[in-house]
């Protein structure tokens, strides 16, 4: 661990990367794109949440793409903006903005699951894991047609993937991510073994 903050960049400019991501993190988009389409406030609705999947309960589907997209990519900016000071300030850049979508300051610390930002980081730091964890994400989806179960089995795979194939830094971010997403889909969890979850495409 002192290797780390003793890399390229020092515990100064992490912690400055740290405070970037999680700023970059933080914009509420589904939030802020539901607002600006007239559509209130997406907290109101459904789970109350501010991500994609909240935001196609609207029925706008174009919204929740935009609001996907835009999740993903807030991480993704953050780690290359970041990476261009270091490998390391990449990763922390990476881990403010996922804890920045999940806590924002400007909603008081209630944002969304994580999954969009954790996919943008990924894509970020090494691309070939968000493949990994898109394939596995499609697998299980179409298999089981829960949206929520395959998120969490994607975001296992992922950071055993890297820690097997040597990217063992990102791997222990990863591995730390993982267990927020849990943390943050125990509802879903619970409805996944009670058997309520809702599947992909059900009505109602």
């Amino acid at each position: 661990m002192s290797d780390f903050f003793n890399g390229q960049a020092g515990f100064p400019l992490l912690l400055f990367a740290l405070v970037f991501g999680y700023l970059l993190g933080s914009f509420p988009f589904g939030l802020i794109l539901t607002r600006m389409a007239g559509l209130g406030d997406v907290r109101s609705i459904g789970s109350g949440n501010i991500g994609a999947t909240n935001v196609l309960r609207t029925g706008n589907k174009k919204l929740a793409a935009a609001t996907l997209l835009l999740d993903m990519l807030k991480g993704t900016a953050a780690v290359l903006i970041a990476g261009i000071v270091s490998p390391e300030a990449a990763i922390v850049a990476g881990f403010g903005a996922f804890l920045g979508h999940i806590f924002p300051v400007w909603l008081k610390f209630k944002g969304g699951k994580g999954v969009a930002t954790y996919l943008g980081v990924l894509l970020g730091l090494f691309w070939q894991g968000a493949l990994i964890f898109a394939a596995v994400w499609l697998i299980i989806a179409y298999t089981t047609r829960y949206s929520s179960l395959a998120a969490l089995v994607a975001a296992v795979i992922v950071p055993v993937a890297l820690y097997i194939i040597g990217f063992h830094q990102i791997a222990v971010l990863f591995f730390v991510l993982t267990i927020i997403v849990f943390i943050k889909h125990r509802a879903n969890i619970q409805r996944l073994v009670s058997g309520t979850e809702g599947k992909i495409g059900a009505k109602g």
